[in-house]
Parts: C-alpha cells; structure tokens; sequence
C-alpha cells in the first residue's frame, strides 16, 4: 500500500474537526498506516497548527509562507503537488476549497481523483474499493479507485469519527524552504463572513434544525415549538432558506453558518455533504427521515425513519410531559 497523506484544513490557527476524522479514513484503507499530514499556509499560523497535530500524528510536514496566507487552489496544488512523493494517497476534506483544489491536483501529480468518499471496501483487483454518494445524496455508489500511480481522495466531513489516539511527540519537517514557486494567475479578493441575525445558531449547544422535508412554511411552527421544548434554537438547511421560510442566518452548511452544539435533531435533512461540511465538534446527530436510504443515516447516531409531521408533536409532547 502506498503512504498515505492528509491536508490539514485550519483557519486562524483552529484546526478543522476533519484532521482527526481523515486520520479514521486512513486507517481504514490501511489498518496499520500511519498518515503524515500536511499543513500550508502563513508561517506564524502553520506553527501553532503543526504543534497541535504533533499530538496526534507522528509525521507533520509543514509550508509556511505568507503567499499561503490564503486557500489559493492553484497555489496550494503546486505545492502539494513538490511535497506528495510518487504514488502516495493524499485524503482531503470534501469541501467547497477540497472540491476546488483536488481535481486539478490529481492532474497535476498524474494520479486518480475521488470525490465525497463516505467509505472503503477494501481493494479489488489491485484497486480501492470506494463508496460514493450521488445525485444528492440519493444514491450511493461503488467504485474501483485505480492507486497504482496514486490518488487525490476527497472525504466527506462527519462520515470518520474522530481518531482521538495521541502520537508519541510527533516530528515536525518543515519544508518551507524546499519551495520556491508561489506563483499564481489567481487574486484573493475578500473573505465574506456569513452574517449573524438576531439568533447566534454558531452558540447554541442544541440545535432542532429542519429541511425540506417539512413541506409548509406553516408547518415551522411546530418546529420552533420543539426547540422551545428542548431549551434549543431552530436551524435550517438550504432549501428552507431559498424558500425564504426562514433567514440565511439560521442556515447550517457549507455556504451558511458552522456550527458545533452538543446535539443536533435534524428533522427531514437528507444529510448533504454541504450541509454536514458546516457541522463540527461531534455532536449527537439524532435523524428523523422517512426516507430509509437518507444519507444523514450514515452519520446520526441515532435514525428514525417517520414522517416528522407526526414524529415532532409527539415529541414535544413527551417532552412537556416529562417537564
């Protein structure tokens, strides 16, 4: 089996959720790996990650410089792509920045590319056996994932639990001084922060969020009757927001707000990989979904298939009752 490697997603020195869960990926291609990650970006920020990820790795490569300063793909691939020996496995987040760096980089190193990868079967015919999911989530499928000559393997966030092992003083290599292209036809313009609104979603640490499976803009109502209930706030996924039933402030995802409570009851969510990506910190994921084969199964903690029109006044019920 070749090495395998991960990218480490970071962001004003906090580390992603999704550097101890790809550390789980890895293991599960190869039981008896022992990933090395790879931290970019300024040098002062890529210290503090490094130190952070020694505890967790035994093998940290680190690139500090201050073109880095941004997620720049056509910058991060060249880099990557002097850093990846030949024929290793480099596992990515599959976000919006993992889905705008990875196909070019598995161009750019000669190597396959797999996108929102939520398992392995092992390998087949000298190839990897992987679990995708499509069309929204509906549909999952099994591909043969050629590694002879490499891959650029994009995992969705939530689907690892995190590996919580220690490392035994991780080393640290910084190659910083090993690159000396930093070019790029690209300008980093702004960072646009997702706005606030009356409720801080990103503080509460229960969250009733609903999707649109609830089907009225009526029916919200009851959703919010719940939460109340439960002493939590109202979330929501993307649809909910389009439909303008509710504000973008109240939008989980990769495109609204992060969120890390301790437990999370989605209520007809199909379980996206845009709306799991603004999930992090491991909550309990309770599903209620009257689709069997919902996506957001593979990740709750606990499923229940039902219609949640009849599944949240029963609840809020029992909860009153229990008061």
């Amino acid at each position: 089996m070749a090495s395998i490697f991960t990218y480490i997603t970071h962001k004003k020195g906090v580390v992603d959720d999704s550097a101890l869960e790809l550390i789980s990926a890895a293991k599960v291609i190869d039981s008896d790996c022992k990933p090395t990650a790879i931290i970019l970006g300024s040098p002062s920020e890529v210290a503090q990650v490094a130190d952070e990820m020694a505890k967790s790795y035994t093998d940290v490569i680190t690139v500090g410089n201050d073109a880095l300063n941004y997620p720049n793909a056509e910058v991060y691939r060249k880099v990557l792509a002097a850093l990846l020996p030949s024929h290793a496995l480099l596992l990515v987040p599959h976000d919006t920045f993992g889905m705008d760096l990875s196909p070019g980089l598995s161009i750019k190193t000669d190597s396959s590319f797999a996108s929102d990868v939520v398992g392995f079967e092992g390998m087949e015919g000298g190839k990897l056996k992987v679990i995708r999911q499509e069309y929204g989530g509906t549909v999952s499928t099994r591909s043969l994932c050629d590694i002879a000559n490499g891959a650029i393997i994009n995992i969705r966030a939530g689907v690892f639990k995190a590996d919580e092992s220690k490392a035994q003083h991780g080393a640290i290599v910084d190659k910083s001084s090993d690159i000396q292209d930093f070019s790029s036809k690209r300008t980093f313009v702004e960072v646009i922060e997702a706005e606030i609104g009356e409720v801080d979603i990103t503080k509460s640490e229960i969250l009733v969020s609903v999707g649109r499976g609830i089907g009225e803009e009526e029916n919200i109502e009851m959703v919010h009757t719940l939460a109340k209930a439960m002493g939590g706030e109202v979330a929501c996924s993307r649809p909910i927001v389009d439909a303008k039933w509710l504000e973008k402030s109240r939008q989980v995802g990769t495109s609204g707000q992060t969120v890390k409570p301790k437990v999370y009851l989605a209520l007809g969510i199909s379980g996206s990989f845009q709306h799991m990506g603004g999930i992090k910190g491991n909550p309990f994921i309770i599903a209620i979904n009257k689709n069997p084969n919902a996506p957001i199964f593979q990740m709750a903690d606990v499923g229940v298939v039902t219609d949640i029109l009849e599944f949240i006044p029963a609840l809020t019920e029992k909860i009153n009752q229990a008061q």
